[in-house]
């Protein structure tokens, strides 16, 4: 899943998820050695995004064929299409050192039922930085459709299962043996293709629950540099003084970052460009040449 792109070959030093960066700025080195883990260095940024063209959009896609398209879609084609022009958002940090990670990869975690009392399941999705809402809904739907016809429990699920039955002591250990080997960049495939705490982009939707996004952290294991959180859709309240109330939508979103893969001036560019491509969902439907990273 992880494998190096065709054509690049993989040097000393490089990952089996990613490459390691070698022509950047010194600061990139430095700031790994003095914020040694993802929270240390975590930014977090909010915006509001009014849904009209958004929910047209959806609309006119849903009357296309793709049936059960929703936000979480164009959210997520959003930030490949980001990822695709600013591939720097698409780094990661392991063993103190910055890597451009070779694909795009998606973490959600859903609830199998929406109940207090449901379990818990992760999937991961991987995505190339040329696909279109299209690709989005029909990749996400294979891995949904993984989960709904799987009567027992995921690869992430039984990995769990089986480390919850260790002593305590012996857990422990796996769990050091665990982060000494990814710092190292020894963990297998198999491990890194199950891992919810390895990828691109964690991407939650609270919109089904009812509730403004939360700022969610960042794991201090594995690698993720980016947390993506919606909320539900809201009108804005009623003001004084305003001549016609506003009955439009807005949906609220939160962006939690690993301040040390790029700058902030790289991050408000791609940022911009996300909600550029939210209210201008067509833009989604166009085909891109996706910019490298450096060296």
């Amino acid at each position: 899943m992880n494998d190096t792109k065709p054509g690049v070959k993989r040097r000393r030093g490089d990952r089996i998820d990613g490459r390691r960066l070698r022509s950047l700025d010194p600061f990139y080195v430095f700031t790994p050695f003095i914020m040694k883990d993802r929270n240390d260095a975590s930014n977090l940024f909010s915006d509001t995004l009014e849904l009209s063209a958004a929910e047209a959009y959806i609309k006119r896609k849903r009357e296309e064929g793709l049936k059960g398209v929703g936000m979480l879609h164009v959210f997520i084609a959003a930030y490949i299409r980001c990822v695709a022009q600013y591939p720097g958002i698409n780094r990661f940090i392991a063993g103190q050192r910055i890597f451009a990670r070779n694909n795009i990869e998606v973490v959600m975690t859903i609830k199998k039922e929406l109940t207090t009392s449901a379990g818990e399941t992760s999937f991961k999705a991987v995505f190339a930085p040329t696909d279109k809402i299209e690709d989005v809904y029909a990749k996400l739907k294979v891995e949904i459709e993984k989960i709904k016809n799987d009567d027992g429990d995921n690869g992430t699920e039984q990995f769990a299962a089986k480390c919850a039955k260790l002593p305590r002591f012996v857990f422990r250990a796996a769990i050091a043996l665990l982060k000494w080997m990814d710092y190292h960049g020894l963990l297998p495939q198999s491990l890194l293709d199950i891992s919810p705490f390895h990828g691109s982009l964690v991407v939650t939707d609270l919109g089904s629950l009812g509730i403004p996004p939360v700022y969610h952290h960042l794991y201090n294991f594995g690698n993720v540099p980016v947390f993506l959180a919606f909320g539900a859709k809201h009108k804005p309240p009623y003001s004084e003084g305003l001549e016609q109330r506003d009955d439009r939508r807005y949906i609220d979103y939160t962006i939690v970052t690993d301040e040390r893969i790029c700058d902030g001036h790289y991050f408000a560019s791609a940022f911009k460009h996300m909600k550029h491509y939210l209210r201008h969902p067509e833009i989604l439907d166009e085909s891109i040449t996706p910019v490298e990273d450096v060296d």
